[in-house]
This record gives structure tokens, sequence and C-alpha cells, in this order.
């Protein structure tokens, strides 16, 4: 009678639960609609259309050619009963299958995927139905190559969210957390899901982050220096020594400004710039603004004039030298390239070496972001620039995220929502998640003549302060790392730049993806990096593939590799310089990487 009643009053607790949480889903639903609704854009329909079109084109390439969607409905359905006929074995034999493999998919990871023939043959079903798909996509001939890259990139998004482990029902560990617990996860799932539909408003996103955990100035960004010059976009920051001798030639890092600089200086096990100089280098970083929409106006020239150039100048002055070294990350590299030719077009010789960072010149292949920019698109999202003048950092955050979308946005619903846990407190994600907005002119002349019509690469293509740039007067020392995962600058679209430089370039392949292919400390002992040791000149006449080839691998950080470069563009030691109390603004990290601007 007791095991009766424990069982009577377990099953009314989930029921209670699950009742608690469809109501505060519902309750979360309706705010959220409510949000989008008071915020949508006119524009929002129009982009949806735009890969309506896309998926209408490849219908009627796939309907003009039944006899091969047929063959392939066939082997579908073989490979079907195969899979079908194997679990009914493993049921009425009672021998789940085997895990004769770890799962590489982390999420199957859960043993039961493998062991239990239901949710083996769930995934197994899963895995034949998106091979079936995409296989599809492969027979398309003759449609248009954006089209197809934007139809097999969007398939992809539902592939993904539609998988089985998405599905609290489907996924063995929910299944588990929910029993256990009588529905308590799925309770605190619903609170995750309303703390998240108040923070982020019209623009939805999952927490990826205890954001309670962090704080730029605080635990982030917390290299000791001050802010020694700033103007309307930027401010400059010089880190105080930490050795008694620096090199001569000062080092300027500039990052993008999609995003802010603190990745480079995160917690001080993983700073960047802490480390650096570590190493003896009379360090400043360009922090960019946070623009509202009274910057809207600023162009990429302007960029040009009041970041990297602006940068120079203030530097020159300060430590009394004529010569710097130079540093860029993502888009920072793409301006400071830019940069680089105007100087070179001017007959000014203020660069003494420079490094790019995951770095595009050539954007004949931009990955998957291509697929958001096309002329309509391009139009769309113009017209909204305009009528707000900057681009949402919510909205650029959402486009990075989508591109991992197993990554960043499934694996914490899964986490938030189904199992009902708090984000686990992740630096780097706490960044990610810390978006900036881009001013309307800069965005426009950036998308249409990188990515839509790769002009920057082409001899005076474009034209930056009345000056015609060509990559190809670039003739100074020069480092390029690309990050072999990445998604946002494809590994060998980063290569091409080998053979627009003029002068010699040492290239280095760092495993991992865009951020922790770059931000990886060499006391973490993790992933690895390639250089090809042959001559500089010859890996101008290279492929990609070819320079892999000769390539060795080294493990560990690439920071030690391009350190040791560094050093021999750095000229001789000299004592290290203080920081100048009458020119010091404020702080470090200063405060324009503080703004948050509530899209």
């Amino acid at each position: 009678m007791k095991n009766d009643q424990e069982q009577f009053y377990s099953s009314s607790d989930l029921i209670q639960n699950l009742y608690t949480a469809a109501t505060k889903y519902n309750a979360g639903f309706t705010q959220l609609i409510k949000n989008k609704l008071e915020h949508q854009h006119k524009e929002d329909a129009q982009e949806q259309m735009i890969v309506m079109q896309s998926f209408l084109q490849a219908m009627g390439h796939l309907c003009a050619e039944p006899a091969k969607v047929v063959d392939h409905a066939f082997e579908w359905m073989r490979e079907y009963m195969g899979v079908y006929n194997e679990a009914m074995q493993a049921v009425l034999n009672d021998k789940p299958k085997p895990a004769l493999d770890k799962a590489t998919d982390p999420r199957f990871s859960d043993e039961e995927w493998q062991t239990n023939p239901i949710f083996h043959f769930i995934q197994s079903s899963y895995a034949l139905n998106q091979n079936w798909m995409m296989g599809l996509l492969k027979e398309l001939k003759g449609i248009n190559p954006k089209d197809l890259h934007k139809v097999t990139f969007y398939t992809r998004q539902i592939i993904d969210a539609m998988a089985p482990s998405n599905f609290g029902f489907m996924n063995p560990a929910v299944i588990r957390a929910t029993l256990s617990s009588n529905g308590e996860n799925l309770v605190h799932g619903a609170d995750n899901f309303l703390e998240d539909v108040a923070r982020s408003g019209n623009n939805f996103s999952i927490a990826s982050t205890d954001f309670d955990a962090f704080s730029i100035g605080g635990n982030l960004a917390v290299t000791p220096g001050q802010v020694v010059f700033q103007n309307d976009l930027m401010q400059l920051i010089q880190y105080s020594p930490t050795t008694e001798k620096v090199h001569k030639t000062p080092l300027i890092i500039m990052p993008a400004w999609i995003n802010k600089f603190y990745i480079l200086d995160l917690q001080e096990k993983n700073s960047f710039v802490k480390w650096i100089v570590e190493q003896g280098h009379t360090v400043f970083m360009i922090s960019w603004v946070n623009p509202g929409a009274e910057m809207g106006h600023k162009t990429f020239a302007d960029y040009m004039l009041e970041g990297p150039l602006a940068a120079i100048e203030a530097v020159q002055k300060i430590t009394d030298e004529k010569k710097v070294n130079m540093a860029g990350y993502c888009l920072g590299g793409t301006l400071l390239a830019a940069t680089l030719a105007y100087l070179s077009a001017k007959k000014k010789d203020l660069v003494n070496s420079v490094t790019f960072l995951t770095t595009l010149v050539d954007f004949k292949d931009g990955g998957d972001l291509a697929v958001f920019i096309d002329e309509k698109q391009i139009q769309l999202l113009e017209a909204r620039m305009s009528a707000d003048g900057y681009l949402s950092g919510s909205e650029m955050a959402t486009t990075f995220s989508m591109l991992r979308a197993n990554d960043m946005i499934w694996s914490f619903y899964v986490n938030n929502y189904l199992m009902g846990k708090d984000p686990f407190p992740f630096d780097i994600l706490y960044w990610n998640a810390d978006p900036t907005r881009l001013p309307a002119a800069m965005h426009s002349f950036y998308l249409r003549n990188m990515y839509q019509n790769n002009l920057l690469k082409k001899e005076n293509g474009i034209s930056l302060d009345g000056v015609p740039i060509d990559l190809s007067r670039i003739d100074v020392p020069t480092y390029m790392l690309a990050a072999k995962s990445d998604h946002i600058v494809p590994w060998k679209s980063a290569f091409s730049a080998m053979h627009i430089y003029s002068g010699k370039v040492r290239f280095a392949l760092s495993d991992s993806g865009h951020v922790a292919g770059v931000v990886n400390h060499p006391s973490r002992q993790k992933y690895c990096y390639w250089v090809n040791e042959g001559s500089e000149d010859d890996h101008k006449l290279l492929t990609a593939d070819k320079w892999m080839k000769g390539a060795t691998q080294h493990p560990g950080s690439w920071w030690v590799d391009w350190a040791a470069w560094l050093q021999g563009q750095a000229g001789p030691m000299i004592a290290a310089r203080g920081i100048n109390a009458k020119i010091a603004i404020e702080a470090a990290p200063g405060s324009y990487v503080k703004q948050k601007v509530a899209d």
C-alpha cells in the first residue's frame, strides 16, 4: 500500500509540474510573439520570400528530373527497411545493439542512443533522413550556385532543428531527468525561457552563459593600462609594462568592431594581451565605440582615418618611434590591409611589420556568411539600416549563431530548457553575447565592396579617402594566421592573400575555429598548429592544399611561433616605457567597451 501511495503522489507531482511548465511556456510564447509584432520590420516577410524563392527554384529542378528523385526514394526505402529490421531483431531477441564506438556527435553522446534499440532506431532514422535530404541537393544541376548554397544552408538549419535530441520525449537523458525529478527540470527550464524572453526582448536569444558571473573590468579585460587617446570611434589603450626592458618597436592591436576587443583580454589565465606584454612588448589596443544612430554616417574610410591612422599617430607621439608593428583580427585585419595599401600609395613608411589573424581580403569564398549577402538581401538590409542608422548587434549575433546552430543554439536549448540546467559560466560565450552595432554607411560599403563584389583584392578596386587601394603594394614582413575549422573566415580563403602581398609572409594554421583557434594560451597545452618551413617566396606559388602537404604539425599554441617571429621584427631591447600620467584619460579597459546599447 505504501508503494502505491508513493507512486500516486509521485505521478501527481509529475502531472502538476508538467502543467506548471506548460503554463509558463504559454505565457513566455505570448510575450515573445507580442515583442516580435511590436518590433517587426516590413522587410522580414520580404527576406523570407527571398529564401522561399531559392527553395522553389530547387524544387523546380528536382521536378524536372523525376527519375533521380525516384531512385533516391527507393534507395531511402531500402536503407530504412534495413534500419527497421535491425531494430526489430534487437527488440525480439532482447539484445540491444552494443555501443561499438563512442558517438562523435555530442547530441547523441548518451549511451542509450546506441544500446537501447528504440533510441538507436530513432537516431538511425534521423541520420538516414538527413543523408537523403542532403543527397537530393547534390543532384541539383543547373541551379544558380548562390541559390544552391542558400538552399543547402537553410536545409541544414531545418535538419538541425528537427534532431530527435531536441525533443524531450525522444531524448533519453531528458526522459530520465523528467522521471527522476518529477518534471522539475521542465519547470526550471520554463523559468529559464521566461528569463530569456525578458532579457532579449524582440531579438530573442537563448542564454549561453551565466551573465552574472562576469563583468568587464571586474574579471574580464583586467590587464592594467590606461586610455591614452580617444576620438568618436575609438579609445586607444596603452598597457602597463611587466618587464624591466621592452622591444623598441611598439605593437598596436586592432580587433574587429563587429565584436568587442576583450576577446583578446579575457581572464588572466587566457589573456592574449597580458601574455604578449609579458614577452616584453609595448602594447596598444584599439577599443571601438558601440555606435548609435548618431554615427550612422560613419564610413569605412572614417574607420581607417579615426582608427589605425589615428592610433599610429598617437603612438608615434607617445613612444617617439617612427614605425610600429601592427596586428589585425578578422574585420580589423581587413581594414588593416586596406590601411597599409593606403599608406603605401601615400608613400608613408610607418608600419614595420603586420600580423593578420583570421582575416579575409579575398572574398571569393566567404563561407556560409555569403548566404545572407545578395543584391535583394542587401537592399532590404540597407532599408532597415537607413531607418535605424545601424545594424543591430543582436541581429549580427543571431547570424553568427546560425553558422554553428548545433553548438550555439540547440545545445543550449536542450541544456537550459529540456534538462532545466543553468548555463555554465564561460568567458568566451559572455563576450560572444555582448555584441556591437554597425554604422549603416560603413556596413553597406563593406558588404557591397567586399562580400558581394570582392573589389578589395582587385588593383584599385576601391578607394578610401580619395586614394585607390592596391593590396599588392603591401611590402612589409607579414604573419598570417588562419584557423582550420573557421566557419567565418575559411582558412583557404585566408591563405589566398599569400598570392596578393608583395612582402615575405609566414603563414600558420591553427586547430579549432575562429575564436578558440586564436585565443589559445600556451599554458593550456591544447590544440595544435601547422607551419611550412619552406621558402616564404616559394609559398606564394603554392595552393593551400600543397602548402598543407608540406606543413609540419606542432603541439600547443601558435602564440609561441608568432612571438618568436615578432621578436625579429620588434627591434632591440630598451628600458620599459611607463604610461605618461599627463595623457591618461581613464583606466583600462576604458568606457567605450562597457557601452551596451539595447536594440
